[in-house]
């Protein structure tokens, strides 16, 4: 009697919760973007693609001149890709660690969503090689590179040393080139943040271009700060690692939720794009990508998109909000932006290089569905230099359901893009026509 009582009142909740504020169907985009006031509703907006899976024979619809193909299907959650200079292809199959009991009407309501947009499936908690390239755009082979990790996500190869971003460390593999599988035992190179709550499990990583640096993304343990300050310590970040010695800084911080990381091919420099905080609107508070400085802030939770206060947050911070930096692109309220990667290939048309491919997992929270696509912004000068373009969309049917849900995106070695999807349970190729 009491699950359907809790099951009743849930319904109640997401029917109220998808009669949100107006949203703008475009969104708010750009360098400068015009930020609308914040609303704070009694019931938070919910509304989401149920997730279905692809059809036989359906694939994402890519722009103009280029060509979807499945290059991997029948994957468990694959959320993060890595191309090796080999040419093969690492898959993070992953999900979160079990959450802890769901507190509370909202935390179960909470968790009840989280099962409807396909986020509560178990992790395999393995990484999968695929190498090749059949006539039909599939590997010609496939093998369990990694196995018996703790919700694997960030790859990154120094030397001869794979290092692996778990959701609470940071291990290192020994790795011979055209090997299939490691069998050795990792080592621990650095503690990350973890459980209990672990609220945003994901951890990435990039090595820099001389390799003597790991910077690691570490998510937030909250939506903005609601489970105490001393919950987010080394949370909201991203740390520079000394992959030699295990030691790690503060690189920059009031990064709610970064992923995506890759070094802009003009200017060098760090981006990250970055999932932002929730409850304000449709359009607030907008995910972004930017340029990472060294010791700079970037508002979370005090502040958003500079000095713009969230006055939900107690006590506030007055001197931090002071220091905080505006992000570089608006990348649309809610769209889930996590996969980032500059397209240094010369398998696409011209227009593509250099530009941000971004992979939008898609809005739950937005009365108008945002994001479900893979979209690229032109850069010119090491700057973003035009409004986002569709490049892989098609991830929803008619009936507003998700067959996929892009996340993680790479370059191959031919200069096509690679997109895993988690909900179709399948890494796609996209190349020109």
């Amino acid at each position: 009697m009491r699950s359907v009582t809790h099951a009743g009142l849930t319904l109640g909740f997401l029917a109220l919760a998808a009669c949100g504020p107006g949203a703008r169907t475009n969104g708010v985009f750009g360098p400068s973007p015009a930020l609308p006031a914040p609303h704070h509703g009694l019931i938070p907006t919910v509304k989401f693609a149920k997730p279905v899976g692809w059809p036989p024979g359906r694939t994402p619809i890519a722009a103009d001149g280029l060509k979807a193909q499945a290059y991997a299907v029948g994957l468990a959650h694959p959320r993060w890709l890595y191309v090796l200079p080999n040419g093969d292809v690492l898959v993070a199959e992953t999900n979160g660690p079990p959450p802890p009991p769901a507190k509370g009407f909202r935390g179960f309501a909470e968790k009840i969503v989280m099962g409807m947009v396909g986020a509560e499936v178990p992790s395999a908690n393995r990484i999968t090689l695929l190498r090749g390239l059949k006539a039909d755009g599939s590997a010609e082979s496939r093998s369990v590179f990694l196995k018996g990790l703790h919700s694997p996500f960030g790859m990154a190869l120094i030397g001869d040393q794979l290092f692996i971003a778990d959701t609470d460390a940071v291990l290192r593999f020994p790795y011979q080139t055209g090997e299939t599988q490691i069998t050795a035992p990792g080592v621990k190179v650095a503690d990350l943040p973890g459980g209990p709550i672990d609220h945003h499990w994901t951890k990435n990583l990039i090595a820099s271009p001389d390799g003597r640096t790991l910077y690691v993304t570490v998510g937030s343990n909250s939506n903005v700060g609601e489970n105490g300050i001393a919950a987010e310590v080394g949370r909201a970040a991203i740390w520079a690692l000394d992959p030699a010695t295990g030691k790690a800084r503060i690189f920059a911080s009031g990064l709610r939720n970064p992923n995506g990381l890759d070094f802009e091919p003009v200017t060098g420099a760090l981006w990250t794009a970055v999932n932002e905080r929730d409850e304000l609107g449709d359009d607030l508070v907008p995910d972004y990508m930017t340029s990472v400085k060294d010791g700079a802030f970037y508002g979370w939770p005090y502040s958003y998109w500079g000095g713009h206060v969230d006055s939900r947050v107690k006590p506030q911070r007055p001197d931090l909000v002071a220091r905080a930096i505006a992000p570089d692109y608006a990348l649309g309220g809610h769209t889930a932006s996590l996969g980032l990667v500059f397209y240094r290939g010369s398998g696409l048309p011209a227009k593509y290089v250099g530009s941000a491919l971004v992979g939008q997992h898609g809005s739950w929270n937005r009365s108008v569905l945002a994001g479900y696509k893979v979209v690229f912004v032109p850069f010119a000068a090491g700057r973003p230099a035009g409004p986002p373009q569709d490049f892989l969309t098609g991830f929803l049917d008619d009936k507003g359901q998700a067959m996929g849900r892009p996340v993680g995106v790479a370059v191959d070695k031919t200069g096509a893009v690679l997109v895993a999807d988690d909900v179709g349970d399948a890494v796609w190729r996209v190349s020109a026509r």
